[in-house]
């Protein structure tokens, strides 16, 4: 979501509409790696080869770093927006659709206990690299990764039209780590 984010634009995306949140973190979870784990080979089993990568992404495959415990998991499909080539397979597995927009699904399972967003992309896509550059950052450099922690825990403190609101309050401090991971924008 690389546009300013309105109630417009989300409404054409989300498809259940805005939910309103507020955003409670977690301290690390030393067992958040062990439930990516489970889930991604869930996600080979349930995908197959339709499956080009699978990544743990997100504040939670960040070891020490707080986060919402939510494990967030990248899929690279061919084609997103060839939604019978997968979509069927991942209802049947309790994937449940939030987000519809050109080159992106977004999924939601394991509700309440273990919680997982599922991102669908093509493999190449610039929003998976850009994942996997700021964990890979926020991995191997302490000060950035205090930063972006500060930032969540200040942001958390407030109520959200929507939780795609504080994602998009949280993009300048990305962007900015980012650029100190030698990011490039393409």
């Amino acid at each position: 979501m690389s546009e300013e984010l309105d109630d417009e634009k989300l409404s054409g995306m989300l498809v259940r509409g805005l939910s309103p949140t507020t955003v409670t973190l977690a301290d690390y979870d030393p067992a958040w790696p062990a439930r990516y784990e489970a889930r991604a080979a869930e996600l080979r089993r349930i995908l197959g080869d339709r499956a080009r990568l699978i990544e743990h992404i997100g504040s939670t495959s960040v070891p020490g770093l707080a986060a919402k415990p939510i494990i967030d998991i990248v899929v690279g499909i061919a084609d997103p927006d060839d939604e019978p080539a997968y979509l069927p397979a991942l209802e049947a597995a309790g994937y449940d659709l939030r987000v519809r927009e050109p080159g992106h699904r977004c999924f939601r399972a394991g509700e309440p206990d273990e919680p997982v967003n599922l991102h669908c992309y093509p493999p190449d896509h610039v929003e998976v690299h850009r994942y996997l550059a700021f964990r890979d950052r926020l991995r191997a450099d302490a000060g950035d990764r205090e930063l972006y922690e500060a930032t969540k825990r200040e942001l958390a403190q407030r109520e959200w039209r929507d939780i795609n609101y504080y994602a998009e309050a949280k993009r300048p401090v990305i962007f900015e780590i980012l650029a100190r991971a030698g990011w490039r924008e393409p």
